[in-house]
């Protein structure tokens, strides 16, 4: 497929980097991966724009180099015609690498029939920096491994509280008595299907709150998704680990399906 570096596009998959350089070191990097659809980033259920500005946030926050925007826009181009994910990385210095890959396997089944989801333990999974998107993923990576290891599908990740924070790859949304909750930023990564959401839910008058997820508020779910911007909105069937192992959940819940309505990403 190829990808994309520092304003110059490479067949092949082999990237040179100083043995020096902090973005492999310490993974001083950023990142988003967005979802292409009818290859363009300028469709509307791309987030193009929104994907840019968690971007430019944590660089200005962060006081990193500035790349050069025009060569990323050029770069997202030539891999949303190749390529229905794009991951754009920035380095810690402003360069840009630009990868492309295929949509997660079995994602329609895994929209329609659910994950199981695994709890990961605390002390044994924290995402340093968990407000920015960084190259630094060991921890919720490893997480993720455990979880299929585990027979699931995902990691649910806590903090040292016990409260539910996100999972290993996207945002978590909780349903009960008419209303969605979602785990207050913070603590967790502001994410860009999570920020869409939140603005159809608004739209669409639909009650949700950011609150805190103790164990006591999660067991009053009637319905657990994550979303991310690759997969739309994916139910939890079933959730292993922690204190209420098994527990069993509705994917069929309405709420489920209309939060996926609104992502627009449900697949046909």
């Amino acid at each position: 497929m190829g990808y994309w570096y520092k304003g110059t596009w490479y067949d092949g998959d082999n990237l040179c980097l100083k043995t020096d350089d902090p973005s492999f070191l310490f993974g001083a990097t950023l990142f988003t991966t967005a979802r292409i659809h009818h290859s363009s980033l300028d469709h509307p259920l791309g987030l193009w724009s929104d994907h840019g500005d968690r971007l430019r946030h944590s660089i200005q926050t962060l006081r990193w180099a500035a790349p050069n925007w025009d060569d990323i826009r050029r770069g997202a181009e030539k891999m949303a015609s190749v390529a229905p994910v794009i991951r754009i990385t920035l380095l810690h210095d402003g360069r840009e690498l630009i990868l492309g890959r295929s949509l997660p396997e079995q994602l329609k089944e895994k929209q329609q029939q659910g994950i199981k989801g695994w709890i990961a333990p605390a002390l044994d999974y924290q995402r340093p920096q968990a407000s920015f998107k960084t190259g630094n993923y060991l921890s919720a990576w490893q997480a993720r491994q455990r979880a299929l290891n585990q027979g699931a599908g995902e990691a649910i990740l806590l903090n040292m509280h016990g409260q539910w924070l996100e999972t290993a790859t996207g945002n978590l949304w909780g349903f009960r008595q008419g209303t969605w909750y979602t785990p207050p930023l913070g603590e967790i990564l502001p994410g860009v299907m999570r920020l869409y959401l939140q603005r159809q839910l608004t739209q669409c008058q639909i009650p949700f709150q950011e609150i805190p997820w103790d164990l006591e508020l999660v067991q009053t779910f009637e319905a657990i998704a994550y979303s991310n911007s690759v997969v739309g909105v994916i139910p939890f069937q079933e959730i292993l680990g922690g204190a209420i192992e098994p527990w069993p959940l509705s994917i069929n819940h309405p709420a489920v399906r209309q939060l996926q309505h609104l992502s627009g990403q449900l697949m046909p």
